[in-house]
């Protein structure tokens, strides 16, 4: 069993936070896979399903962001699991926007939902990192965080999601390269092999030769410019 972890304030006010791009990945998941309804459960929002041959739990902590740590260790203990079948879906400043990468273990940088995760079950678990870009200055990032998507940035948005969503059945099975290439092919896509060559350059076709025509070829080049 694996523990999906999206990370995000809860309400309304807050849904279209860059901050809540964790609870965006994990909603659009139990769509797309057909996952149980959610239920109030260990201080969050718990929604159950199969991802390929794993079966997946999906949570959205509904402490606000600085005590995620309290549910995410609440459910990995009734559950039985280890620290290392978490995986956390959160924003990260340091990656540009639409950019995605996955990491085990390490420093929190800052961030402060995963201080509180570490604190409650190790540093030792799993995150997907998703880019949402930074405002140039440290002093900037609450608000810039706290802020919803802006209209231009919703195509991106959609595509990072819908690459989650393809790529969410590798890594519940541990393959992190074959998910995040899946997000990749939403983001940016291969050309079609389909697609309209581009058009050759005319060249000039040469009429039949006449073979009643006995003049020299340098008599002929004469004529044409007489």
């Amino acid at each position: 069993m694996k523990l999906f972890v999206g990370l995000g304030n809860p309400g309304a006010k807050y849904s279209h936070n860059r901050h809540n791009i964790g609870f965006m990945a994990v909603d659009r998941i139990a769509e797309d896979h057909g996952f149980s309804p959610w239920k109030s459960k260990f201080q969050g929002q718990l929604s159950e399903g199969r991802l390929g041959h794993e079966k997946v739990m999906l949570l959205k902590p509904t402490t606000f962001m600085n005590l995620s740590g309290q549910s995410v260790g609440e459910a990995m203990r009734f559950f039985k699991l280890d620290s290392t079948d978490v995986t956390v879906f959160h924003d990260e400043i340091d990656l540009a926007p639409a950019k995605t990468k996955c990491k085990s273990g390490g420093g929190h940088a800052g961030h402060n939902g995963l201080r509180s995760i570490h604190q409650h079950i190790s540093p030792h678990y799993d995150r997907v990192r998703l880019g949402v870009g930074h405002p140039g200055h440290k002093d900037k990032v609450p608000s810039y965080v706290l802020n919803d998507f802006a209209k231009a940035e919703a195509d991106w948005l959609d595509d990072v999601m819908r690459g989650i969503s393809d790529g969410a059945p590798h890594l519940a099975e541990g393959d992190t390269a074959k998910f995040l290439n899946a997000v990749a092919l939403r983001v940016a896509p291969a050309r079609s092999s389909t697609s309209n060559p581009k058009p050759k350059p005319k060249t000039e076709t040469v009429p039949d030769l006449d073979p009643t025509d006995t003049r020299s070829a340098m008599q002929k080049l004469m004529d044409r410019f007489n």
